[in-house]
């Protein structure tokens, strides 16, 4: 069994920090479980484009609020207890209006050293349920 608090995330190699968003790693490849969660704060007032070219991600919103622009342009309104998935590696652009505070969950799990390149994407590190 795994048992973790996010304060004891808070402030380590784990706590991965950017301009635009902080991402707090909770479960990583790792932990073996075949997926990794994040408690993630998007930043008020920034956006972030973001193409998750080698993942899909799930998004539960728990605070804030915000929009999610997706490429064709569709956009969604982001609010406390609303979900997305990007299941078709959407291209997208992310926009908080106020802090928004993310559960997300990544499949492949993330390793716990990506950060988005110039194109917004997660390389494709090692990953293996071994």
């Amino acid at each position: 069994m795994i048992v973790k608090h996010l304060n004891d995330i808070v402030n380590t190699k784990d706590d991965v920090d950017t301009p635009t968003w902080n991402s707090r790693r909770l479960l990583l490849n790792k932990d073996k479980m075949g997926f990794s969660l994040h408690d993630t704060l998007v930043k008020a007032g920034t956006e972030t484009f973001i193409w998750y070219r080698h993942h899909v991600e799930a998004v539960y919103c728990i605070e804030g609020e915000g929009e999610i622009e997706v490429e064709g342009g569709r956009t969604y309104r982001i609010q406390p207890g609303m979900l997305y998935a990007l299941d078709g590696h959407e291209k997208h652009r992310l926009r908080a209006t106020t802090q928004m505070r993310m559960i997300c969950v990544f499949n492949p799990p993330l390793t716990g050293a990506e950060v988005h390149d110039d194109k917004g994407t997660y390389p494709l590190l090692a990953h293996s349920m071994d």
